[in-house]
């Protein structure tokens, strides 16, 4: 343990001192510490050693994923998605269901998993994580109809595709196991948790009774994640979709608690995710990645180059998108973090195909991984601002700079106050 924190210590000062070149070149802090993970695991150096069945590693995978889903939630609310809903919605009605399906189809014709297993496999890849595309989303360059559509789709379909996962576990279990109405109890606490405590809580802070210090405004979010996590263990409610919902409340009904808590949230949130992903680069191993064969390698590139292309370009017909913006949706539809804690959570189920289906989640999260976050710098860059700008940013910028003032803060791409992200 002490080892594991020191590593996982001196990565993130190295991530940290290495931040600003990351954003400008093909570096990538999450393939850093997966990287790290890989070569300072006990297949490696074995500097660190961890199990699968460790403790830790479920108790941080849950609680990373927990933390993930509650931030994540808040990117969702109510009067965001009524804002812009039309590209994300073609990328989430369409687009996530269709992304499964191939997937499934790929998984059960490539590698003979049974329908079952092809299509839990397939509801553990299908969420993306726009971590290891942060270069292009983070890029001002790049279209802001097409950031916020990635934003929006990854921060959505994390918790969208949750239910899918726990129902074709517990089909995969066998019969003998299968309980539909305990589980559909499990979710319904687990959404019931997740709407109720946040609406309590800022239901209070308005009332004359109470008031909070601008100090402590980032710390009430926390207080209601918080809660919400115990109280989804206690009741044995489902902790992720409590968690989701917990966000998504939040963020329609007390937006001021959201904004003072984003900024930490996000950080939070991103410590334990680079914490789960350390821990998950350690459980592979030179022998793990052979041991895969070369059906699992082949299903692993298709997934990428095939499932989402295929998928987000039968959604997107006649949206209104150009072409270089279409294909940048295709591609960049990585897999992240969502899928390696699913992946976990169906290891550690004990299934018959509990082992191959993590054998192939992890050499398909770890390609993407690697290609994803080396391309996205290069995706960003081929955004030329002459021709994605649009006309009137120039003259306006020209009309309000003055001699001796600096710049509008502008920024390169962005629409005008009040615009639609969606517009065309």
């Amino acid at each position: 343990m002490t080892t594991l924190l020191a590593v996982f210590a001196a990565l993130l000062l190295l991530a940290v001192l290495l931040s600003s070149l990351a954003h400008r070149t093909i570096l990538s802090t999450a393939a850093l510490f997966l990287v790290g993970g890989f070569l300072l695991g006990d297949g490696v150096t074995r500097a660190i050693e961890v199990k699968p069945g460790d403790p830790l590693v479920s108790h941080l995978a849950e609680l990373a994923l927990f933390a993930v889903l509650f931030t994540d939630g808040m990117h969702a609310g109510w009067a965001d998605l009524r804002a812009a809903w039309r590209l994300p919605g073609r990328a989430l009605g369409w687009g996530l269901p269709l992304t499964l399906l191939v997937t499934a189809a790929l998984a059960h014709l490539v590698v003979g998993l049974g329908w079952v297993e092809s299509l839990l496999i397939a509801a553990i890849l299908t969420p993306t994580d726009p971590v290891f595309a942060a270069a292009l989303v983070g890029n001002d360059r790049v279209p802001p109809r097409l950031r916020h559509l990635l934003n929006v789709e990854s921060g959505v379909n994390d918790g969208l595709i949750l239910p899918f996962v726990v129902l074709f576990l517990a089909i995969a279990k066998g019969s003998n196991d299968l309980h539909l109405g305990e589980l559909a109890g499990e979710l319904a606490l687990g959404l019931a948790i997740g709407i109720a405590v946040p609406w309590a809580a800022i239901m209070l802070e308005r009332t004359r009774l109470f008031a909070i210090s601008p100090k402590y405004e980032p710390l009430n979010a926390v207080a209601i994640g918080l809660l919400v996590l115990a109280l989804g263990q206690v009741t044995h409610g489902n902790l992720f979709l409590a968690a989701f919902a917990a966000g998504i409340t939040v963020a329609s009904i007390g937006d001021q608690h959201r904004k003072a808590f984003e900024e930490f949230g996000e950080l939070v949130a991103e410590l334990l995710k680079l914490a789960a992903l350390l821990v998950f680069g350690a459980l592979i191993s030179p022998a793990f990645l052979t041991d895969v064969g070369w059906p699992g390698w082949l299903f692993a590139v298709l997934a990428l180059v095939l499932a989402r292309p295929a998928a987000i370009w039968v959604s997107f017909l006649r949206s209104g998108l150009s072409t270089r913006e279409k294909g940048a949706v295709m591609w960049f539809g990585p897999k992240g973090f969502a899928s390696v804690v699913y992946g976990l959570l169906v290891l550690q189920s004990a299934i018959p195909a509990a082992d191959k289906i993590f054998h192939l989640v992890a050499v398909t999260i770890v390609a993407s991984i690697l290609a994803h976050s080396s391309t996205d710098i290069v995706v960003a860059r081929g955004f030329d601002d002459e021709h994605e700008v649009p006309a009137w940013f120039g003259k306006a910028k020209a009309l309000v700079h003055r001699p001796g003032q600096p710049d509008r803060p502008d920024r390169p791409g962005a629409p005008p106050a009040g615009n639609d992200p969606d517009a065309t």
